[in-house]
């Protein structure tokens, strides 16, 4: 506001405040009459303050602000009218003015029978002490909703951050328990209810557990490590995750826990965290309960107030949405790992020839994927390898794979092709039932090459766009067999050729995916060949199934981009021979 006298111009609230009450007190008598008039006409409440703290003026305003007329105001002691200012920040900035003559300004709240909050501006008079104050309790509610609407957001935002930081959703939800602890109660518990194969919830579990003091810490852990076996029917956790809305207790939650929890060392624990109040809410998926929150205060902190429950909620909803999703795609993942499992069968057991398998899946995809061996019996009594890839990382590329190990198997059977004329009739097939698949392989054909059941192998091979296979000698000798065609899936009138060579008993035939060895950040196939012909020397002397293990082990990162299939064949030795260590 401004004043205009004595020709003066001065405006409350600036440096001249203290002239201000100058003029109010030392003027002509037509000015203080002006000036009581502005005082008196003025929204703003205003009072004035003898050196011994009684009201010495009071507007109209400051009437209707404090809440009592000027008759019992005037002469009063502001101490003894208002009582609740004595020890608080009104006391404390009026006595600062007095003293040192400097004016103030602050913020304050006045509770009961006021219960407002005010924006408070003083300053020294000549006899005195001066105010003006303003109620800004309006003003502060919407700060304060402003404020607590940030952190609302801030907190959802983070509990999403959470949930998606890891691919182990029970363990991201187990964290919850750290994010909302101070922000919304003293200390907190998460459950989950464990899911079965049908997808029903079962046995409860609790996973996850914080309290604001870390001395107390100890203490949430050992209950939350006793109390489901401690419930009994009723309890506030089973309601909650028996019906869709929150469960509250607002006071005596340590006696009312406690009447839920059979004699024992989970009672005596609630007892030392004595919790005044408890909210538990259900985490929800999309047509089941999956667990639940609990939130504790001690006595220093109120119930989770009724404008916290939509945030908590929200964190319960996605929490509950992120766990069911897990749930699904674990049991997809399940079924499609069957499917694949299913395909990739125990190799037979062979007169002439040791077999040894391995498959690995892809680390970050669904556990299934296009990569499978074979070994089966031909018609012409030879004995047929095949390892293939079809693209992806699904249950897509699981089911083609199946489509094309059967159509593989059953081509051979029926017409008794050679490895070559065997992917030219698969490739064919494909086309003719209009399977859209695209798909790399290698198919061997073993035979005896001396007409006994032990000493060399007449290996014949076509390829199929695949990673060559490699032979290892008993010496530790490695040569990759040449030739490749064109993948299964492109062009089926490929020209398809095959090449042939003897396998020496103790030499190993070794074939594979190109999951074994190509690194798209680490040279590609051609660096991750190299790797493989050199390390397969110091493997020469294990048996078949060690030299495929250590092989996984050597060469593999930790968490494989790429499915891996290995299928590894060594002549038996003739009796009485060298047998590898």
């Amino acid at each position: 506001c401004w004043v205009h006298t004595r020709g003066t111009v001065l405006r409350s609230g600036d440096g001249s405040a203290a002239r201000l009450l100058g003029v109010l007190f030392d003027s002509t008598h037509d000015d203080s009459r002006r000036v009581g008039r502005f005082l008196e006409e003025i929204p703003t409440a205003f009072f004035a303050l003898s050196r011994g703290w009684q009201f010495t003026y009071v507007n109209a305003a400051a009437e209707r602000v404090l809440g009592r007329s000027r008759d019992e105001l005037l002469d009063g002691i502001i101490w003894e009218l208002f009582p609740a200012a004595v020890g608080s920040d009104f006391e404390t900035f009026y006595r600062r003015v007095m003293e040192t003559g400097e004016p103030v300004a602050f913020d304050a709240y006045y509770p009961a029978p006021l219960e407002t909050w005010y924006e408070v501006r003083a300053w020294p008079a000549p006899d005195g002490v001066s105010v003006y104050f303003l109620d800004v309790t309006s003003r502060k509610d919407l700060q304060e909703r402003t404020e607590r609407a940030a952190r609302q957001a801030a907190l959802t935002a983070q509990v999403t951050a959470d949930l998606a930081r890891s691919l182990d959703a029970e363990e991201a939800v187990a964290g919850l328990a750290q994010t909302l602890v101070p922000e919304l109660a003293d200390w907190c518990i998460i459950t989950l209810a464990d899911v079965d194969e049908q997808g029903e919830s079962g046995a409860l579990r609790d996973i996850g557990w914080w309290h604001a003091d870390p001395g107390s810490l100890a203490l949430v852990e050992d209950y939350a490590h006793h109390r489901i076996s401690a419930l009994t029917d009723g309890s506030f956790l089973r309601q909650a995750l028996a019906g869709t809305d929150v469960v509250a207790v607002t006071e005596g939650a340590t006696e009312a826990v406690q009447g839920f929890l059979a004699p024992g060392r989970a009672r005596e624990l609630i007892a030392e965290l004595a919790p005044t109040s408890v909210t538990v809410l259900p985490l929800r998926g999309r047509e089941r309960t999956l667990g639940a929150i609990s939130l504790f205060n001690g006595a220093g902190r109120a119930p989770v107030p009724a404008h916290d429950l939509p945030t908590v909620r929200e964190v319960a909803d996605r929490a509950g949405l992120a766990l069911d999703n897990a749930y699904l795609y674990a049991r997809q993942r399940q079924l499609a790992e069957q499917l694949q499992r299913s395909f990739l069968t125990d190799p037979p057991i062979l007169d002439d020839v040791e077999v040894a398998v391995r498959y690995v899946p892809a680390a970050q995809a669904a556990k299934v994927g296009g990569d499978w061996y074979d070994v089966f019996d031909h018609p012409d009594g030879s004995t047929m390898l095949v390892i293939g890839d079809v693209a992806g990382h699904d249950v897509r590329a699981a089911a083609a794979m199946g489509q094309v190990r059967s159509l593989l198997r059953g081509i051979a059977v029926a017409t008794g092709s050679g490895p070559a004329d065997l992917l030219t009739g698969v490739d064919q097939a494909m086309r003719a039932l209009g399977h859209d698949i695209v798909a790399s392989a290698v198919v061997v054909s073993l035979e005896s090459a001396g007409g006994s059941a032990a000493g060399p192998l007449r290996v014949r091979w076509s390829t199929a766009g695949h990673p060559p296979p490699m032979v290892l000698g008993a010496d530790g000798a490695v040569t990759t067999l040449p030739g490749s065609n064109l993948v299964l899936g492109v062009s089926p009138g490929t020209t398809r050729t095959e090449a042939e060579a003897t396998l020496e008993p103790g030499s190993t035939l070794l074939l594979y995916t190109d999951g074994l060895v190509e690194r798209r950040t680490d040279g590609g196939l051609r660096a991750g060949l190299s790797r493989l012909s050199t390390t397969l020397p110091r493997l020469a002397h294990r048996g078949l199934d060690e030299l495929c293990q250590d092989l996984l082990t050597e060469l593999l990162p930790a968490d494989p981009e790429d499915d891996v299939a290995v299928l590894a064949v060594r002549p038996r030795l003739q009796s009485g021979g060298p047998t590898p260590e």
